[in-house]
């Protein structure tokens, strides 16, 4: 099973934050993105290889009325020896 990179969870729990901070649930986002709710839950759970790509950031970014480089970290990631990165 593939997994997520270090740099996908920090996007992952930056769009978690702002979802929370606007009081966006699970469910908003979904029909922002036009996916399920079950979906969304994957995405955010770690133990899942679903994630967002580049247009649902700019999809959710102009639905929350925010920057999408709101769900990007401020400095680069490492990722740990070994893992796989694409």
């Amino acid at each position: 099973m593939e997994k997520k990179t270090n740099f996908e969870l920090a996007v992952i729990q930056h769009v978690k934050d702002v979802r929370t901070l606007k009081k966006f649930s699970q469910r908003d986002i979904a029909a922002f993105l036009n996916l399920t709710e079950g979906f969304i839950g994957q995405i955010e759970s770690p133990k899942n290889a679903s994630k967002y790509n580049l247009n649902h950031l700019n999809k959710l970014a102009t639905e929350m009325k925010c920057s999408p480089k709101d769900f990007l970290p401020d400095s680069p990631i490492e990722e740990n020896e070994g893992e796989q990165q694409e």
